[in-house]
């Protein structure tokens, strides 16, 4: 996978992949997962997340402990991006079209068995509620599907230009890349560290510090957190439940489920499969087994309480215990289930003990006393000691509680080919400067540093033929609203837009980003109007002409004039799909 010149673009699947890696559909990772990672890259080289730094927000974080750090990282997230997974903000494509655009690059019958949107049915709760309408597709034919591009900071940021947004936004794949970079970034943790995991429907990074750490779209989850019950660690634990891993990305490298080769650094991926194992599993406890109880509500109605007041045994039902929990500063544990008691109004007690109820007491004495495996030695008391339940709902409860202790994750297979793959060293003591000089350098031996720059959008020392395949093919957003207009009516309209690109220096953005934030460079705005036109007509010759400020797109014996920021020479023409940038 080392290279020693640029990449050769009549290669189709070398195109597609370049191209992909401005579009970044959820598709085209996984299709191309050596993608992923540069995404990473790339908002680290970011002026907006070093940004972050200078926030009062994060004053004396690098003098703070891990747990701070991330929960303050956190925090900013939460406060400055909302999780989106709308299908207006990116469009839609075709079963159809994307097949075909993949077909001679990938087994379509493995693609239909690992993605949701082609058939894949892993995670039982999207199917039962029907994963097409759960995501808005309902209304539409079968053979849509939506791009859910995955969103550069640039474009995460800027969603606060947007109708209808106060804030930032972006679907999982990106928060997974954000917190990534910011993790870096602000909180300085090794990328040798930090693991992106990708499922069907889901993606969350594992972080190697202290017991692990999973990040959720905008949440974290710490090992006590994935244990504690709550309908957060339930969403985090669904797809690492439910569904099989199809990547694991990393700065070494990806794996990938259906892929015969692999180039993560294989002992990485040792390191990583053995932490996210120890993650995932815990022992019986009295703590975890309330937890358990709280997570599934069907079975707490078979528990009860004994307890003394005054000299007078009472007992009160787990369910209406849990009652009380939720306007309490206590809880059930050993530590505060005294005071919580006490809280408890009297008439909730009864003087006599409930009819076919285990006694929680009881339990909580056998797991004191009881050693070797706790899980069936719980149940085989429990078994004995009430003939009053259904062995067989005790037997689904204790099969479910050893669900809860130990998820078993369905990770790529270890046994590929592992592929040597040149990765430029980036330590979180480098400044932003270095790290941009380190990509750029390496990239003319390295394809993932080469990918690196592409992700960025840097147009300064990339070519621009994957840029403008994917601005003419995939950015139907823009197209879609303003397909009835005439040429003239879209270029006077986008002509109007401030001359202000989210991208700063001599990145560009795509059409439809230009078209979502209303705004962008001429060089930029004069895409949206090439990709309409070519939209319109498909076989028309376009030619764009860039002088420094002065851009000129040239159409059916017409001109149409922007202004540019961005200072570069370029002379483009789009023919019947051909693309070619001098």
């Amino acid at each position: 996978m080392d290279k020693n010149k640029t990449a050769d673009f009549s290669n189709p699947e070398t195109l597609e992949k370049y191209s992909s890696a401005f579009t970044l559909s959820d598709m085209e990772i996984f299709i191309f997962p050596e993608l992923f990672y540069p995404l990473v890259i790339a908002n680290i080289m970011s002026p907006l997340i070093w940004k972050w730094n200078e926030d009062p927000w994060f004053s004396d974080i690098s003098r703070k402990n891990f747990s701070y750090k991330v929960n303050r990282i956190k925090q900013y997230i939460i406060q400055n991006y909302v999780f989106n997974l709308d299908l207006s903000t990116w469009g839609l494509t075709t079963k159809t079209q994307e097949i075909e655009r993949f077909r001679q690059f990938f087994n379509i019958d493995l693609l239909k068995q690992s993605n949701a949107l082609f058939g894949y049915e892993g995670d039982k709760y999207y199917f039962d509620i029907d994963i097409r309408k759960h995501f808005g597709l309902d209304k539409y034919e079968s053979d849509i599907i939506p791009y859910w591009k995955t969103e550069t900071i640039e474009a995460m940021t800027a969603f606060r230009h947007k109708a209808n947004f106060a804030t930032g936004a972006g679907e999982c794949v990106s928060l997974s890349a954000l917190y990534a970079a910011a993790l870096f970034v602000v909180g300085k943790i090794p990328l040798e560290n930090i693991f992106l995991i990708a499922t069907p429907l889901h993606s969350q990074n594992f972080i190697i510090e202290k017991e692990g750490l999973i990040t959720n779209n905008r949440r974290i989850v710490t090992k006590n957190m994935w244990f504690n019950g709550t309908s957060l660690s339930e969403k985090a634990r669904r797809a690492l439940r439910n569904e099989n891993v199809t990547v694991v990305s990393h700065i070494t490298g990806y794996i990938h489920l259906l892929k015969k080769t692999a180039t993560i650094n294989r002992n990485e991926y040792n390191r990583f499969t053995s932490n996210l194992k120890k993650y995932l599993k815990t022992d019986l406890t009295k703590t975890i087994f309330l937890n358990f109880l709280r997570f599934k509500p069907e079975y707490k109605s078979l528990f009860q309480y004994e307890c003394e007041n005054c000299g007078t045994r009472r007992y009160i039902g787990l369910d209406k215990i849990f009652e009380y929990e939720h306007s309490s500063r206590f809880n059930l544990s050993s530590e505060t289930r005294d005071r919580l008691m006490k809280e408890i109004d009297g008439d909730e007690f009864h003087l006599s003990p409930l009819q076919n109820r285990i006694m929680l007491n009881e339990v909580d004495r056998i797991m004191d006393n009881i050693k070797g495996n706790a899980l069936h030695e719980l149940e085989k008391h429990v078994l004995e000691s009430n003939s009053g339940i259904s062995q067989k709902i005790i037997h689904d409860m204790f099969s479910e509680l050893s669900d809860f202790l130990h998820i078993d994750p369905k990770l790529p297979d270890e046994n590929k080919d592992y592929i040597p793959y040149n990765i430029p060293e980036i330590s979180p003591d480098d400044s932003r400067e270095n790290i941009i000089t380190n990509i750029t350098n390496s990239s003319e031996f390295s394809e993932f540093s080469e990918l690196v720059l592409y992700v960025y959008r840097e147009m300064g020392k990339t070519d621009w033929t994957p840029f403008i395949k994917a601005a003419i093919e995939r950015n139907p957003v823009c197209f879609n609203e303003l397909r009835s207009m005439s040429v003239e009516k879209v270029h006077e309209i986008i002509s109007q837009l401030p001359d202000e690109s989210i991208y700063d220096g001599t990145r560009l953005a795509q059409p439809d980003e230009v078209w979502n934030f209303k705004r962008g460079d001429g060089i930029e705005k004069a895409f949206l109007l090439a990709g309409f036109i070519s939209q319109k007509d498909f076989f028309q010759e376009i030619n764009i002409t860039i002088d420094k400020e002065n851009v000129i797109l040239k159409f059916d014996n017409n001109e149409y004039y922007f202004r540019s920021l961005k200072s570069f020479n370029k002379s483009i023409i789009i023919r019947k799909g051909k693309y070619i940038a001098e």
